[in-house]
């Protein structure tokens, strides 16, 4: 049998993206499971806006809460990614380990970052005169409780990525953030809600919010005092870009919030906004992992413009974008038609997910390039900081691009 000769256009892309070519597949199926997973956390959003009013502060903490696994979980994957590729990883369970010490990292930043977000949160709420009675233990307790049973599940993922990743020869750089961002959408709403129960119990609340707070507090000092020196590099590197990325969500979340009657008229176009944001950081993500990897094998080095390995990564982002945004638009004009919500119709739709898409995107590569040269040469480790510049200043500036791209097609 003769084999099928490749389309022109195809061998052309595949020259294009170079040895990227082969994990575009395995990036389309994560990005979109990334994307579907979106629309459903886009329903969650809209089912729970009774708690919202409840608790004054809330909203705000979403966002930042939401990226928090985003940031924690994809630089731990892209951290063990790296030392799979330099062969430095082993499957173990010593807490000494590459893993252990990763997975004790993962622990000690999450309960000391949901502290510091709900510290954001009611300081951020004050200033913009966002509701009042804002209290700090109710934010605290939700941030805190909730964050940790969704990182939880988050962390059992991550963990059986890993050990795909050796098994079966996954590119982790690829699949990592797509997937962790995923369970981050999904798992922290419900987490947050569910940590709701939790107020409102005379002694039982005020005793509960005080033993998290001082648990996350003497957590953190644990973990940035470590005899375990990857453990306490890692905690100590990645709580500054930690907090500046929850800070940036935050007002985020005041963003969103102060446009929300934009939205109003055009339901659908709110359903888009979760999978918009998911999806720039998620392609962020992949390129900020594999530029990490390359810089730490030397096959690519820190340069005012991209070389040609750098270039055939950034390729590949882009080429994954525009299925992407696409499939974000159709997935929010089904979403919306099911749930009886009005919207701008499809093909207005996909306009403004691919028009803000690809601005949004544009940007995603140059903090993820920048970003992760910048902590090259400063000497920290572009693991850590990566995927938190990129996610951060995605929620901020990703409803502005799709704002902007409504604006331009005539929808506000």
């Amino acid at each position: 049998m003769v084999p099928r000769r490749a389309h022109p256009v195809g061998r052309r892309i595949r020259a294009r993206l170079g040895p990227g070519a082969a994990v575009a597949g395995q990036g389309l199926v994560a990005l979109g499971l990334n994307s579907t997973t979106s629309f459903a956390a886009g329903g969650i959003l809209g089912s729970i806006t009774s708690s919202f009013e409840r608790y004054p502060g809330l909203l705000v903490l979403v966002p930042a809460a939401i990226g928090l696994r985003g940031n924690i979980f994809g630089s731990f994957g892209n951290r063990i990614s790296t030392a799979i590729h330099t062969g430095t990883f082993r499957l173990t369970t010593r807490r000494d380990s590459v893993l252990g010490q990763n997975v004790l990292a993962a622990i000690v930043l999450t309960a000391a970052m949901s502290l510091i977000l709900a510290l954001v949160a009611a300081v951020v709420c004050t200033a913009f005169d966002l509701g009042q009675g804002v209290r700090l233990l109710d934010l605290a307790t939700i941030s805190i409780a909730g964050g940790m049973l969704a990182s939880t599940l988050v962390l059992t993922a991550a963990l059986g990525l890993a050990a795909g990743a050796v098994r079966f020869g996954w590119d982790l750089d690829t699949v990592n953030a797509p997937l962790v961002s995923t369970l981050g959408d999904v798992l922290t709403l419900p987490a947050l809600w569910l940590a709701t129960y939790l107020l409102g119990i005379p002694v039982v609340t005020g005793l509960v919010a005080s033993l998290l707070i001082v648990g996350a507090a003497a957590t953190l000092v644990a973990g940035a005092r470590s005899r375990l020196d990857q453990l306490r590099r890692i905690v100590r590197e990645s709580l500054p870009v930690l907090a500046v990325a929850g800070t940036v969500s935050a007002t985020a979340g005041v963003v969103l919030e102060r446009r929300l009657d934009a939205f109003a008229a055009l339901p659908a176009l709110l359903v888009l906004v979760p999978a918009h944001l998911s999806s720039a950081g998620a392609l962020g993500g992949i390129l900020s992992g594999r530029l990490a990897s390359k810089l730490a094998l030397g096959l690519t080095r820190p340069a005012r413009f991209p070389d040609h390995a750098a270039r055939r990564d950034i390729a590949l982002v882009a080429a994954l974008a525009l299925p992407v945004y696409a499939f974000n638009a159709l997935g929010a004009q089904v979403t919306a038609s099911l749930l009886g919500q009005s919207g701008p119709g499809l093909a207005k739709m996909v306009a403004v997910s691919v028009l803000g898409g690809s601005i949004a995107v544009a940007f995603v590569v140059a903090v993820a390039y920048y970003g992760s040269l910048a902590a090259d040469r400063l000497g920290v480790d572009p693991d850590s900081y990566g995927i938190p510049l990129v996610s951060s200043s995605v929620d901020l500036v990703g409803a502005f691009t799709l704002v902007a791209a409504m604006a331009v097609l005539g929808l506000t």
